[in-house]
């Protein structure tokens, strides 16, 4: 398998953008035929509906963006059941073509984050089988415990050539509490990103970017510039486009000149984008993407990736 890096610049220019469509299903949200199919009172009936809503999706933007997200969280909801339901929707995501970036969050020390890094990636060895898990091609994590808990993770992501985005500038209200703390001089995020560029030039592809990415916030876009400095050689995967009120200009600065080096991110914004009576939701959610791709040409160095493109 080729680099992480080298794999995602690929597919980035291949479809022309930098867009990431998030699978975070919600039953409130889901259109209200798939709610009436699934509607059970089980959580096994729930979890179908997750599956089925989230492939559809899948069939919709497949065609369009080069990367997906599922949010592991509300798959888990739904318990064994839900569990099962990520993995088929990793596996048609895969079979599509896509990127894939498991949004676990996950971290621990010693064997544990082990453990999680390989349910992530390559998968678990048992005598003298290995058994994949999620078999993601990325995994979001924190760096909160150092140094020695991202080693287990990068160990785990180079053994399959996968990749790590770590939690720098997250988008939520709240973030400032811990991460605008200075200590000698920089704010705490600062050097969580100097310690991202480190690790990520450990394992640089051929595309000349390495394996390890930063999350940051969409909703920072002030914050943006002095990141991507500190990151010359990372991609920045910025959530909060949509729904939690990021615009396409405020990612603006997190692309190099070249249109690559970042992801922009949108979950509800587009899989939500229609009221759940919406009979004809799939086309809505096409409509959507299609538009979120021709803003952040619009107002982002992305633009220029059309030209890769083959016509």
């Amino acid at each position: 398998m080729n680099h992480f890096a080298d794999r995602l610049t690929a597919a980035i220019r291949s479809k022309g953008n930098a867009l990431c469509v998030g699978l975070d299903p919600r039953w409130e949200s889901l259109p209200i035929a798939l709610r009436t199919k699934y509607k059970d009172g089980t959580l096994r009936g729930a979890a179908r509906a997750f599956e089925e809503f989230c492939i559809r999706v899948l069939d919709v933007v497949a065609p369009l963006v080069p990367v997906v997200k599922p949010q592991s969280a509300f798959f888990e909801l739904c318990g064994p059941a839900g569990m099962d339901a990520l993995q088929a929707v990793l596996r048609r995501a895969r079979e599509k073509g896509l990127v894939t970036i498991l949004d676990g969050k996950r971290n621990d020390i010693a064997s544990t984050a082990t453990a999680y890094a390989d349910a992530a990636f390559g998968g678990v060895r048992i005598d003298d089988g290995v058994y994949p898990i999620w078999d993601a091609d990325a995994l979001t994590i924190n760096a909160y415990l150092g140094r020695d808990s991202v080693s287990a993770f990068l160990e785990s992501a180079r053994r399959s050539a996968r990749g790590l985005f770590v939690l720098v500038r997250t988008s939520n209200p709240g973030a400032g509490q811990f991460q605008d703390l200075e200590t000698d001089g920089r704010p705490l995020f600062m050097h969580v990103a100097a310690a991202v560029q480190n690790w990520t030039r450990e394992n640089l592809g051929q595309s000349g970017f390495g394996d390890v990415g930063a999350v940051v916030g969409a909703t920072h876009p002030c914050e943006l510039p002095q990141i991507r400095k500190a990151l010359p050689e990372g991609y920045i995967l910025l959530p909060g486009l949509g729904a939690q009120g990021g615009t396409a200009a405020d990612t603006a600065a997190a692309f190099r000149e070249d249109g690559l080096g970042a992801i922009a991110n949108s979950a509800r914004g587009i899989t939500f984008c229609y009221p759940p009576e919406e009979r004809e939701w799939e086309a809505r959610i096409e409509t959507e993407t299609r538009k979120v791709i021709d803003e952040l040409a619009a107002a982002t160095p992305m633009g220029r990736l059309r030209s890769h493109v083959s016509t």
